[in-house]
């Protein structure tokens, strides 16, 4: 709510132009925006799809679409705790439609380390080719620096001295539990917890897919923020303006940056302020630039999160009837 008021009073002369704007988009330039967000979410479901091959069995592609939907959608809901929820509910799905423990958990890192390193080689290029300024650019590789902590486990794990070296750690970690609880039960439980850790890790060391198919999944993980921010770029159109391309890719990445905060559900109020700034910085009108990104959100996050609890809704009542 503090967002919101603060948008109003900041924005508030703009934002009754561009509601005006709102009411007249172009039709055909915004059903292009939404098809380009079908494409971008579709292209990261299969993303994980393809991931999901290292198991003996993974859900369709069209339940995957399904998952992805439902999982944006509880990752917008919430502030901080959505991306963490969107998560454990992929994990359960995955889990539910027979994927093992070790794969379900190994896609989703593996997933988030390809989505993190695309989005950081499409802004670095957008920056290059736009002309912008070195510590711009150097602001965006910096974005890869997320990637070192998950990618250096996810090799590590591969030595059997890492291996060995986490089991002895849980030994440690699960001796001080045992010390702790009173419950005969859950002491014996613990005892068999490092045997299963080691069987765990083990399994996670040996999952791998062939080259062609890193780099598939990488090309999908590319497509899903393109389709997105050709998104924006018809919703700019749609709005009546002329795409600033030389500062699309720049008011883009402002945007995913300051949405993956989780300081508001979905980035709401934060990534529409950032991304009409940076639109108006180069060089569209304040009020048609937030008509613009009024129109974006309204694919990228409240369609998204529409179809998602419309998902989770109709899977809740089959389970249930079932």
């Amino acid at each position: 709510m503090a967002v919101l008021a603060g948008m109003v009073a900041i924005y508030h002369r703009d934002l009754v132009r561009s509601f005006s704007t709102l009411g007249h988009l172009s039709g055909r330039w915004f059903a292009l925006a939404v098809a380009a967000e079908l494409v971008s979410v579709v292209s990261f479901a299969l993303s994980r799809h393809r991931l999901l091959g290292v198991s003996a069995r993974r859900p369709s592609r069209w339940a995957m679409v399904r998952i992805t939907y439902a999982a944006s959608a509880l990752s917008m809901s919430l502030p901080f705790a959505g991306t963490g929820l969107g998560a454990i509910y992929e994990y359960r799905q995955f889990r539910r439609r027979g994927v093992d423990p070790a794969a379900a958990g190994w896609t989703l890192a593996v997933s988030g380390i390809f989505s993190t390193s695309s989005l950081a080689v499409l802004l670095v290029a957008g920056a290059i080719l736009s002309g912008a300024s070195v510590g711009a650019v150097a602001g965006f590789a910096g974005a890869a620096v997320y990637l070192v902590p998950g990618l250096v486990v996810l090799l590590a794990i591969r030595y059997q001295r890492v291996r060995k070296s986490l089991s002895q750690l849980f030994l440690r970690l699960a001796a001080q539990v045992q010390r702790l609880l009173r419950k005969p039960a859950t002491r014996e439980r613990l005892e068999d917890l490092p045997a299963q850790l080691e069987g765990f890790v083990d399994r996670i060391a040996s999952l791998r897919l062939p080259g062609r198919g890193y780099l598939a999944v990488f090309g999908l993980a590319m497509l899903n923020w393109a389709g997105d921010c050709t998104a924006l770029a018809l919703a700019i159109r749609a709005a009546g303006m002329p795409v600033p391309w030389h500062a699309l890719l720049l008011a883009y990445g402002a945007g995913a940056a300051v949405g993956s905060t989780g300081l508001t559900p979905g980035g709401f109020g934060l990534v529409e302020l950032t991304v009409a700034a940076a639109l108006t910085v180069g060089g569209l009108p304040a009020a048609g630039a937030l008509a613009a990104v009024l129109a974006y959100r309204l694919v990228n996050f409240w369609l998204v999160l529409g179809i998602g609890w419309l998902v989770m809704l109709r899977s809740g009542r089959g389970a249930t009837s079932g």
